[in-house]
């Protein structure tokens, strides 16, 4: 058997194993931690690629760092202003995949002469946490890596397409009756009644797949109870609430990535590909705000990016990154659908990268 089958083979016993240690039927969110997260078996807990441009690197998607230093620097803007208002030394970054946004963040807050005493990564994957140690290399000093958050934390967080690999659960609903997905021996789908229901009233009699978040929003409110001085800001694909539960939005959002493609079936080739769902930012502000955990602003990447001076930087770079550059802030590519959204602790500040096309008051 290949290594791959191997792998394959062995999450395949281990996921089995727990649907029948939960009477046949594991909901979707438990399958989908399992299938992502599993230690040393997990796609993100495993030794494959990841990220990377191509397709021929081994890689399965790239994100914004990996496209163009020019989004870190952007963002680092941001980050600097963030630790002057808020009298803050230290920067946490979630899920930092490959370490290529702490790289770009690090040397360009250097280049401003921005005072960050420590840069904490909270990674679970033992192997990407090895990636990023070699690449950070030179910050060797400064940086450190924990696996959870402690009790009180301050300074400026920050997360890039880390809330969209968190597990949802799914919902589905036919004849006019909800249903929660889940999975059944053999991974297959099956469907059990539930109260569970989406937060918005779907309108329409029609078949309808969706998503619910209630680890985002568990990992929200957490963050707004451990951090006691600062500010967190979240880059992520997704949609305020009215859109994300639009009556049209009737397959769900749920998608997987491998090799650069896409599919809509996370139970194949589990623990080859990753599993991934838009973001409801409503839920996220609800949550925040319940537990007392302000939001600075929301706005699409594309503003938030250009308030940040992305333009400029745009202007004098290679070929190379200016192309890259504008994915990031065309509305076709991804300067519509991926979102900011920034929460506070202490005071509010007019922060820079919502300075400009504010959409709080539509969440």
């Amino acid at each position: 058997m290949t290594e791959a089958g191997s792998l394959t083979s062995a999450l395949r016993t281990l996921i089995d194993k727990a649907i029948g240690r939960s009477g046949g039927w594991l909901p979707f969110d438990r399958f989908m931690a399992l299938a992502l997260y599993a230690p040393g078996l997990g796609y993100y807990a495993n030794s494959s690629r990841k990220f990377g441009i191509l397709p021929a690197s081994g890689s399965d998607f790239a994100t914004a760092p990996e496209m163009t230093p020019l989004f870190g620097q952007a963002l680092a803007a941001q980050v600097a202003e963030g630790l002057q208002q808020t009298g803050t030394s230290e920067v946490w970054e979630f899920g930092a995949g490959s370490g290529e946004l702490a790289l770009q963040l690090l040397e360009t807050l250097e280049g401003m002469g921005a005072a960050v005493r420590r840069y904490t990564i909270v990674d679970l994957s033992l192997s990407l946490q090895q990636r990023q140690r070699e690449k950070l290399g030179r910050f060797a000093g400064k940086v450190q890596w924990v696996s959870a958050l402690p009790e009180r934390l301050a300074g400026i967080v920050v997360g890039n397409e880390v809330l969209d690999a968190m597990p949802v659960k799914l919902l589905a609903r036919s004849a006019g009756v909800w249903r929660e997905r889940g999975v059944g021996p053999g991974l297959v789908w099956l469907d059990r009644e539930t109260d569970l229901r989406p937060p918005l009233d779907v309108q329409g009699d029609q078949d309808y797949l969706t998503e619910i978040h209630p680890q985002a929003e568990a990992f929200i409110r957490t963050l707004a109870d451990r951090l006691h001085q600062g500010a967190a800001f979240f880059i992520d694909y997704g949609f305020g609430e009215q859109e994300f539960y639009h009556p049209q939005r009737h397959m769900g959002t749920l998608m997987c990535h491998r090799r650069h493609l896409a599919d809509i079936d996370p139970l194949a080739d589990v623990g080859h590909k990753d599993i991934t769902a838009h973001v409801n930012f409503t839920g996220l502000a609800l949550a925040a705000q319940q537990a007392g955990l302000a939001t600075l602003g929301y706005t699409s990447q594309a503003r938030f990016l250009m308030n940040c001076g992305l333009v400029p930087r745009l202007a004098q770079a290679a070929l190379p990154d200016r192309v890259a550059g504008q994915r990031l802030l065309a509305e076709h590519e991804m300067g519509e659908l991926f979102k900011v959204i920034g929460f506070h602790k202490g005071p509010f500040w007019d922060a820079l990268g919502f300075s400009q096309g504010d959409r709080t008051g539509r969440l």
